[in-house]
């Protein structure tokens, strides 16, 4: 027999009793904690453990979905570091993109290996340097 959280006498599940306003919330003010519903407590179940590094693969077992894909539709945004972490392989597998421009020769002082500048004003072409 599976193990409840609130179980009747004999251990089975509670049948035709309002387990929320006569057990629950009792529960929930003793506790010093603001009113919530079942499902809100197990929405916060879920967002904890996923919070906490869970696997959703885990997070889907506990809660009982039917499918991982109920699980990641429902919790999948929660999952930390998911989105960058896509945007970071997408950066990782392109290349550097060549600039549009080609880079310009370093203008040194005294670097007389380059020419910088053909002259032919009126007679043959010398190099200025």
């Amino acid at each position: 027999m599976p193990r409840l959280v609130f179980p009747s006498r004999d251990g089975g599940p509670w049948d035709g009793i309002n387990i929320y306003h006569r057990h629950f919330l009792p529960c929930v003010e003793a506790a010093g904690l603001r009113r919530i519903t079942f499902h809100a407590l197990r929405h916060s179940y879920a967002s904890h453990l996923i919070q906490a590094g869970a696997s959703l693969a885990y997070v889907k077992e506990q809660m009982g979905h039917s499918s991982i894909q109920v699980t990641v539709d429902t919790y999948g945004h929660l999952v930390p570091g998911a989105d960058i972490a896509w945007v970071d392989k997408l950066d990782a597998a392109t290349k550097p993109q060549p600039t549009a421009t080609y880079t310009q020769p370093d203008e040194s002082p005294g670097d007389t290996a380059m020419p910088q500048l053909l002259e032919n004003a009126g007679g043959p072409a010398r190099i200025r340097t």
